[in-house]
Order: structure tokens, then C-alpha cells, then sequence
């Protein structure tokens, strides 16, 4: 059952994998808000070592993708302390030595890379990780990155006149990263923007011009996540997406929406009509593994509102904070619950 190649109903992750216990210390990791500025106190590899410690866990995330049997695969994350810092701070224009101060979406001021210059990238930051993904599976691959809208919110301004032209800026470099991993074999690059949902008036205000300036002349398949934030983190949800019809407005491809955790009311897919939807089924805020009948019922719950061929299937957000043992039983609980409605269609 392929359209244009591909299968009907492909699996993946929105990017993050459980990380080792050996590589990464996971009590401190949970006991944090994700990390803005560096975090190396979070590695237990001595750093002469740590290169190759993240290279074995990340073939073990994509071995463990494959297994369960995902189609499109991300390389787990595993080199990154966070889903935004590595990127954040390997830029010109920030002062990581002497951090700044941000509120977060739960209103927790937190240490943040502090603007002093003009945002610019010294060279590519992720280029390497899509080489080694690539190298090490024949499926399709993803790569993720920060997005410039989730940034400026994530830095202290002390450069900028605003926070739209700061957010322009980093635009510029998500930018010419994205080209970059199009151009070293990544078949997807999805855009992290959970701010566009934590602060949609802001969002509503220059959001969705520096998510397309962030495009702008990228030739490839694009992907936008936003969430309610982890389900370790921030346990409550709301009903519904205060940021979501506007999106119809982005050049990206598709657009990543959690339904599990938050029984979501998915009639709001009909808002967009025209992107293809990740469709958030796995609930990370419940220690217990979903069995396949129930992702199924998750994935048809999508069906009723959004047409089957723009349909990717994933979890809610990252797998990041799960222990590994869950991670991978629902990541393969969610490929079987997808092979079911495959197979009915």
C-alpha cells in the first residue's frame, strides 16, 4: 500500500529517543527543565570519549527504530542535551559563558544564552549527525532543529532592538542550516517551534514570518512540531491548540499534533487542509504501553478528519524522558497499531 513511493500511513518519531542510562545521567536530566544553556554536567562519559559514546548511542536509537519497525528514522537525538541547546549555542553573537535569564512556558525563570552581537553561524552544526544517520540506515531519515521563534523566546536579548528581529536572526541561521542537512542526505528536516503554542500572541505577531523566512528556498519535505511541552514537565493540557489554523499560512510541509495525552478534538485537522498531519498517538505521559488496538483507534480518530495519504504517525511529542524499556514498546506498540489501520484501508 505505497503512494508516490512511500507506504500509506509511514511511522516515525518527532525526533527524540530515550537516551542511555550509561551515556546520560537521567535522574538529573528529569529533575530540570531541558536544558538552554550547555548542560556537560549531564554526561557521565569522560569527554574523551563521549564522540563515540554518542555515535554507539545513536546507532542503538536507530537499530531500535528499525526493530520496531518505523519507516522514517531520526537519529534519537542522543548527542543532544536538549532539543534546542546544541544548535543555540554553537552561534556567533551569544555569550554562553555569562548566560542570561528567561521566563519558561511554566513561568520558571531559567539560565539562557544571553545575545550580545549579531546571530550568525559559524559553520554547520548538525551536518556531521545526518552523515552518520545516513551512513547507518537505508530507510528514510529526519533530522530536527530548533526553531527561530522558539529560540528568541529561549535567549536573553541584550543586542536586538526586539524579539522579532532577534527571531529574524536566528531565522537566517535555521536558514542556511536546513540547506545544509538537505544537501548531507537528510529527507525530512522538521522545525521545533513548541513556543508557537506556549505564546501564540506573540507567535500571531511574527511567527509565522520568520518559520517561512527559516524556509525560504528550502528544496525538500518540512515538518513543524509544536506541543503542549514534555508530559514529564508540564502535566496539564488543554482542551485544545491555542496556535493552529494560523499554520495554514507556513510554507512547511507538515505540521506535528499531540491527540493522545490531550484528547484532542480532532476536527481541527480540517483547519488544515492542505498539510500533511504527524499525528501525535502515543500518550508519554502514561508509564503503561498502549497496545496496538489502541493506537489504531487514535489513528482512525485522525482519519475521520484528515485524508489518509497525509497522514504520518508518531508519538505526541519526545521520546526523551521515557526509561528506554517503555520507549521502545510503545514506539513498536505504535508501528503495529499503524500496520492495523494500514491494512484496513
Amino acid at each position: 500500500m505505497a503512494t508516490n513511493g512511500h507506504t500509506l500511513l509511514p511511522t516515525s518519531l518527532v525526533g527524540s529517543y530515550a537516551q542511555p542510562n550509561w551515556l546520560l545521567d537521567r535522574a538529573k536530566l528529569a529533575g530540570r527543565f531541558p536544558p538552554r544553556t550547555r548542560a556537560l554536567e549531564l554526561w557521565r562519559v569522560d569527554p574523551e570519549y563521549l564522540e563515540e559514546a554518542q555515535n554507539d548511542a545513536t546507532l542503538l536509537a536507530i537499530r531500535d527504530q528499525e526493530r520496531a519497525g518505523l519507516d522514517i528514522i531520526t537519529d534519537g537525538e542522543a548527542r543532544r542535551e536538549s532539543y534546542s541547546n546544541r544548535f543555540a549555542t554553537a552561534l556567533d553573537g551569544v555569550d554562553i559563558d555569562n548566560p542570561g535569564t528567561a521566563l519558561d512556558r511554566s513561568g520558571h525563570p531559567n539560565p539562557v544564552p544571553r545575545v550580545v552581537g549579531p546571530i550568525s553561524r559559524k559553520h554547520a552544526v548538525q551536518v556531521e549527525d545526518v552523515k552518520f544517520l545516513r551512513a547507518n540506515t537505508d530507510r528514510r531519515i529526519k533530522i530536527t532543529v530548533p526553531g527561530p521563534f522558539t529560540m528568541s523566546q529561549q535567549a536573553q536579548n541584550d543586542h536586538y532592538k526586539d524579539e522579532a528581529e532577534l527571531a529574524m536572526a536566528y531565522a537566517a541561521a535555521v536558514n542556511a542550516e536546513i540547506k545544509d542537512l538537505f544537501a548531507a542526505g537528510a529527507d525530512i528536516v522538521q522545525v521545533d517551534e513548541p513556543y508557537m503554542q506556549a505564546r501564540p500572541q506573540k507567535a500571531e505577531e511574527y511567527g509565522i514570518e520568520c518559520l517561512n523566512a527559516a524556509l525560504d528556498g528550502v528544496k525538500g519535505e518540512t515538518a513543524l512540531h509544536i506541543c503542549f511541552g514534555y508530559a514529564a514537565i508540564i502535566h496539564e493540557r488543554p482542551a485544545g491548540y491555542s496556535f493552529l489554523p494560523q499554520l495554514s499560512r507556513s510554507t512547511v510541509d507538515s505540521i506535528s499534533i499531540e491527540t493522545a495525552q490531550s484528547n484532542l478534538d480532532c476536527t481541527v485537522l480540517e483547519e488544515l487542509p492542505q498539510k500533511k498531519i504527524i499525528l501525535g498517538v502515543l500518550d508519554l505521559s502514561d508509564p503503561n504501553v498502549e497496545s496496538p488496538q489502541t493506537v489504531a483507534k487514535r489513528i482512525r480518530r485522525g482519519l475521520e478528519h484528515h485524508p489518509a495519504d497525509k497522514i504520518i504517525v508518531a508519538p505526541d511529542c519526545g521520546l526523551k524522558y521515557l526509561p528506554r524499556d517503555v520507549a521502545f514498546a510503545k514506539m513498536k506498540a505504535m508501528a503495529d497499531g499503524a500496520a492495523i489501520v494500514r491494512a484496513e484501508l
